[in-house]
């Protein structure tokens, strides 16, 4: 779900860009005048002058006597507002998880807060050797978190060893212990800066 997002962000704004810039670029070229200057352009070019207006009196009134015209347009622009409402929505949707919910074995279940879960992780990630770091963001819904893991590793830290022992250790204490069946996880690693020290 987070890769669809990510992927109809960019489609959606990359769109929007260029139909801005087409935008721009057809009202910058009316305005300096290059199609009475005669630079090329296609013929019947629509604005020929920089005192003209993007749309003409003609145009803008050319249906608005139709009687399928205006159910039309403000269908189109329901559309538009609906999903400009679901892209604002979704940004929002992997937000940090409040609370999991936990099997108790009972039927019942218990709540418990996500930060006090991520915590745990991070503690015991960060007891891996070579691990200088570890924060930990649960996502998701209260049945079905996802982790999100960033570590900072030490420069001899075996990555490979770091992300298979959070998977085997961290992740999986935590999915024992709260009952829940899976408990996917992206781990995103960076190595550790220290600063040179001076030798005197």
């Amino acid at each position: 779900m987070r890769q669809v997002r990510r992927t109809v962000n960019r489609v959606l704004l990359g769109l929007t860009g260029l139909v801005l810039l087409g935008a721009g670029g057809l009202v910058l070229a009316g305005g300096l005048g290059v199609p009475e200057k005669g630079r090329g352009l296609p013929a019947g070019w629509p604005w020929d002058a920089p005192g003209d207006v993007l749309l003409r009196a003609a145009d803008r009134t050319r249906w608005a006597g139709s009687g399928w015209w205006w159910p039309v347009v403000i269908a189109v622009l329901a559309v538009l507002v609906l999903l400009a409402l679901w892209w604002l929505l979704a940004q929002f949707r992997n937000r940090r998880l409040r609370e999991v919910l936990v099997d108790t074995g009972d039927g019942e279940g218990a709540l418990l807060r996500g930060r006090a879960l991520e915590d745990v992780l991070a503690a015991e990630a960060e007891s891996a050797d070579g691990v200088h770091r570890a924060v930990m963001r649960l996502t998701g819904r209260r049945r079905e978190p996802h982790v999100r893991a960033r570590l900072l590793l030490e420069p001899h830290a075996d990555p490979a060893g770091a992300v298979h022992l959070l998977s085997t250790r961290a992740v999986a204490h935590a999915r024992e212990a709260t009952g829940l069946p899976e408990l996917p996880a992206e781990v995103r690693l960076r190595a550790v800066r220290h600063r040179a020290e001076r030798v005197t």
